[in-house]
């Protein structure tokens, strides 16, 4: 199992009763993650972590998702995702 995951959330569902579920995508494929607080619905995520990856969506964020051993998720790292090529193409260098 990794012990971290690199990407992007590219879908949220929040629903009334307060559960979120989150699509993460990473290395070609989409994950769901979610919380629950109801202790019979699965849920996977600490309710402050899955708030802050809901909160990235529609942004140039990418998320670094940590894991311990038991593959339950400890913390995250937020970081602007670019392409480093267009941002080569648009710097300017003045020789003048």
């Amino acid at each position: 199992m990794p012990s971290s995951l690199f990407g992007q959330v590219v879908r949220v569902r929040k629903f009334t009763n307060g559960d979120i579920e989150i699509d993460f995508y990473h290395e070609d494929e989409i994950t769901e993650y979610r919380y629950s607080s109801h202790p019979d619905r699965l849920g996977n995520f600490p309710k402050e972590l899955a708030k802050t990856l809901a909160s990235t969506l529609t942004t140039n964020i990418c998320i670094e998702i940590y894991f311990d051993e038991d593959y339950n998720p400890t913390h995250i790292e937020l970081e602007e995702c670019g392409d480093m090529e267009d941002d080569e193409d648009d710097l300017v260098i003045d020789n003048s």
